[in-house]
């Protein structure tokens, strides 16, 4: 129609491309948290209740999704809030799906010597006594290796859920220090032999090529 009136529309059009690409670069990062929150909700990531661990490192439960970020609460009650375009490209572990229940690993360090029967046994025994561990699937232990000071074991059990994983591995490790003071399982520590000689250090060599007398240039 201006067209039709003899108006020149070009300026318009230049100005609305202008404009357009101003406000392109101005919501890009908002419309590409939108389009992450929508990647996210369709590919079922993680709900609102879900303990997920971020590529960063940080873990804490889902509080709330909204279509520009997520909110997550972390184990010292910090609110963090993620853009949705972040995690829509980072790695994210979702410790609640497709089961709740998790298991924990706890290595232990026994000295050379020690009967491993009896290691596995208490282990097991301290395990199945406390009530944060699941009954099934079973505890069990692993005899991982041969350390510089200690045999290596590792019991591995599973808790209900994910948030549970600190209190029990607290919870575990009390009961297995004060099980191997009963039964005197020794858990060594690194040490360190230092031989000492009443031999007088010899005196250095010094070439006679690098005493420089005087008048050297």
């Amino acid at each position: 129609m201006l067209t039709f009136w003899e108006i020149d529309i070009t300026p318009f059009l230049a100005s609305a491309g202008i404009i357009g690409i101003v406000v392109g670069l101005a919501a890009r990062d908002t419309i590409a948290n939108f389009f992450g929150g929508i990647a996210l909700y369709f590919d079922g990531t993680y709900a609102v209740g879900d303990y997920i661990v971020l590529e960063s490192g940080e873990r804490g439960r889902v509080e709330d999704i909204s279509i520009r970020s997520t909110v997550i609460r972390t184990r010292d009650d910090l609110l963090v809030t993620v853009p949705n375009a972040v995690l829509n490209s980072a790695r994210i572990v979702n410790e609640s799906t497709p089961e709740r229940e998790r298991r924990i690993r706890l290595p232990v360090g026994v000295a050379y010597g020690s009967d491993v029967d009896r290691v596995e046994e208490v282990l097991l025994a301290e395990a199945n006594a406390e009530n944060l561990v699941l009954e099934q699937p079973h505890p069990r232990v692993r005899f991982r290796g041969f350390g510089d000071s200690a045999l290596d074991f590792e019991l591995l059990c599973w808790i209900s859920d994910p948030v549970l994983r600190g209190r029990a591995t607290h919870e575990m490790n009390k009961r297995i220090y004060q099980a191997f003071g009963r039964e005197n399982i020794e858990i060594p520590f690194p040490q360190r032999v230092v031989t000492m000689t009443d031999e007088p250090p010899t005196e250095p060599f010094v070439s006679s090529d690098s005493v420089v007398g005087d008048g050297g240039e």
